[in-house]
């Protein structure tokens, strides 16, 4: 089977590593977004997809705009391929696109769709708490994520896995998927199902004030707030910007899901509860030994397991409050 792959980010790499390596499939090219200039000295840094489609000595293409690249069109169409196989390439598609594949375009979405269609399926479904995901096939047609579906794959959340954590599962998760949906493509064993869209959320595009934290907001918003924008969540200490890395919300709903090392603080925590008086939203009440800050929510408490000061390199809790000297009391905005 003839496949042209798209794709860009780390996300998409396994997929494509589990297509080559497969003998059922020939990669004939890999279509990914154009080499972008980074940092200070404004290297040219190649994409995940592209530095894997090297390494394998796959014709790669570039366009800038791929509804417009007269060049880049053309050279898709002419290479006959059974399937395009997309998963997060990051440009729209036209339906003179979608039409060349004999089998159609193959999408690879992170949720389970129609939930989370969109740009950050994963971060959305993290901050808005699920226990659940997975991966769905598609058939792509002109709408987001609006296709007919395939197959899907199901995915557990724990209550500490930030993005990273299910990004990676799921990304090998979408291998797999995609293998088993060209195989039943090709013997006829699939029957696309029709989305409700009666039933469709959005996962819209990240914005830089998603990632500011509301201490009025409960302990457990907050946490999935900081593992769903993993490593972007941020707050104010001293008038310093503090990136947030890991938390763990404590108290009666979650000890049973959390690990033995937190699970054994119940003690210390009902013995600080039983004395704290009126604490504000974003007040250090507490400095667990061996763990770190414990911050005032606007309902219940959150542990600091991991930060970022400004210019400082990612730091335990306890250390965090070795290093700055931190006191009760303090308060962040």
């Amino acid at each position: 089977m003839r496949i042209v792959f798209l794709g860009t980010p780390h996300f998409a790499v396994p997929s494509l590593k589990r297509l080559l390596a497969d003998p059922d499939f020939e990669v004939v090219a890999v279509v990914t977004q154009p080499d972008k200039r980074r940092g200070r000295g404004s290297q040219v840094d190649a994409s995940p997809v592209k530095q894997a489609a090297l390494e394998a000595g796959c014709p790669i293409l570039q366009p800038r705009r791929i509804k417009k690249d007269e060049p880049c069109l053309s050279a898709l169409e002419s290479l006959g391929a059974d399937a395009f196989v997309v998963v997060a390439y990051g440009q729209l598609l036209s339906q003179r696109i979608l039409d060349m594949p004999r089998l159609g375009c193959i999408n690879g979405h992170g949720s389970l769709l129609p939930a989370y269609r969109g740009a950050a399926p994963i971060q959305w479904c993290i901050v808005h708490g699920a226990t659940e995901t997975g991966m769905t096939t598609m058939h792509m047609d002109i709408g987001m994520d609006t296709g007919a579906m395939l197959l899907k794959s199901h995915l557990p959340i724990g209550l500490l896995d930030n993005f990273y954590d299910v990004a990676a599962a799921l990304a090998n998760q979408c291998a797999d998927l995609l293998v088993d949906t060209l195989h039943g493509l090709a013997a006829h064993r699939l029957t696309p199902e029709p989305q409700d869209d009666t039933l469709a959320t959005y996962a819209p595009l990240i914005q830089k004030e998603d990632y500011r934290l509301d201490w009025s907001q409960s302990a457990l918003n907050l946490h999935n707030r900081v593992r769903g924008f993993y490593p972007n969540a941020e707050t104010t200490l001293r008038d310093q910007p503090l990136k947030v890395l890991a938390t763990a919300p404590l108290g009666d709903p979650y000890w049973s899901q959390l690990p033995a090392d937190l699970a054994q603080l119940r003690p210390t925590l009902d013995a600080l509860a039983s004395n704290l008086e009126s604490p504000h939203p974003g007040e250090i009440v507490g400095l667990l030994k061996g763990h770190g800050p414990l911050v005032q929510t606007g309902d219940g408490l959150l542990l600091l397991r991991e930060v970022k000061p400004s210019g400082k390199k990612a730091q335990r809790g306890q250390d965090f409050v070795n290093g700055s000297r931190l006191t009760l009391g303090e308060a962040l905005v």
